[in-house]
């Protein structure tokens, strides 16, 4: 996530962005100031990244999501984030009054890659996922659901894997993952073998 561009409303680091995308072999995907249709080319065709992931423009210009989902079919990504249930945009600056799970349903006709659930009280905490919050999003989504927020060690992992197989509809794909790699509570393979339990 470009954290400047997500405060200041527009792409701040491209030439940081590029440099990763030129330096790894895994696909790659960026939110953060993502306002506009130009951004968005910018970032998918001229930076390298896969997938561009699409916040604050979700409530604030859901034309422009749409039209970029059909644009680029299967590279958008929804990044809805929430605090006890409702969207937050902005980098976290500005709350709404809008339900997530009634969000991301507004998008059901379009082609969208995935929904990046991220629960703003349990970011950065490394005190787990907010698991009930997880499946009642990924049951609503009509996309597969990425889930960001509190992982804290491998347990949490394997948590959150053992809900997304018990889900009733609906699908768990994955999990973020950040100040617990970047704190060493864990490897990613360790990472990656947690979340096949």
């Amino acid at each position: 996530i470009d954290l400047d561009g997500a405060k200041d409303g527009e792409m701040k680091n491209a030439e940081a962005v590029r440099s990763i995308t030129q330096s790894v072999s895994v696909n790659t995907e960026l939110g953060g100031g993502l306002r506009d249709l130009v951004s968005i080319d910018y970032l998918l065709e001229e930076l390298g990244v896969s997938r561009a992931i699409l916040g604050s423009v979700l409530l604030e210009k859901p034309e422009l999501a749409a039209e970029a989902a059909n644009k680029y079919p299967g590279r958008i990504v929804l990044g809805i984030d929430a605090r006890n249930g409702l969207v937050a945009t902005r980098g976290w600056r500005e709350d709404s009054t809008v339900r997530a799970t009634g969000l991301v349903k507004e998008f059901k006709d379009f082609p969208i890659a995935a929904v990046i659930y991220t629960d703003i009280a349990r970011d950065g905490t490394l005190e787990g996922p907010n698991l009930d919050a997880a499946v009642e999003m990924a049951e609503a989504s009509p996309f597969p659901l990425i889930a960001s927020g509190g992982i804290g060690s491998l347990a949490h992992i394997e948590q959150l894997a053992r809900c997304a197989k018990s889900l009733k509809k609906g699908q768990i794909t994955g999990v973020i993952v950040g100040k617990a790699l970047y704190e060493k509570q864990f490897t990613l393979e360790e990472a990656i073998r947690a979340a096949s339990v």
